[in-house]
């Protein structure tokens, strides 16, 4: 069985996301993708993957003029990072924050997953990414080695 995370899951979203400790709860989370992300959110996650991995939840045209304007993101490219970072924040939790091993297995075609990688199917969409994510649940309830 699980351990119980030490965080809510909005407060380790909220930190993958790089914001305030203040948010915290799934009702402030809400509120902050669905006024848009500041950039920020876009560098921070930007920083913890490599450069392929991460343009391939937003583009990097995107990227670029989200840092050149430094204001808040569109709700769509909020709502893209928001699902990364909530599979990133279940994966490292579950890897204990090893980013080695969180992008092997990001990057490795999954047999439960349609033979799939995890990185593509989560950033195809996000009924993709809640698969990933129940992928992970049937995981850490010792369904799918």
């Amino acid at each position: 069985m699980a351990q119980p995370s030490p965080l809510p899951d909005a407060a380790r979203i909220a930190g993958v996301l790089g914001l305030p400790p203040s948010v915290a709860d799934q009702v402030q989370l809400a509120g902050r993708v669905a006024a848009g992300l500041p950039a920020g959110s876009a560098e921070r996650l930007r920083r913890a993957l490599r450069p392929e991995t991460f343009f391939r939840i937003i583009p990097e045209a995107t990227y670029r003029r989200v840092r050149r304007q430094d204001r808040a993101m569109s709700r769509e490219t909020s709502e893209k990072l928001y699902e990364f970072a909530r599979l990133y924040a279940r994966l490292s939790r579950i890897y204990g924050g090893d980013e080695a091993r969180i992008a092997r297995f990001l990057e490795t075609p999954h047999a439960m997953l349609g033979g799939e990688t995890p990185l593509a199917l989560a950033t195809s969409s996000s009924a993709g990414a809640d698969a990933v994510l129940a992928l992970l649940d049937a995981a850490d309830a010792g369904f799918a080695a």
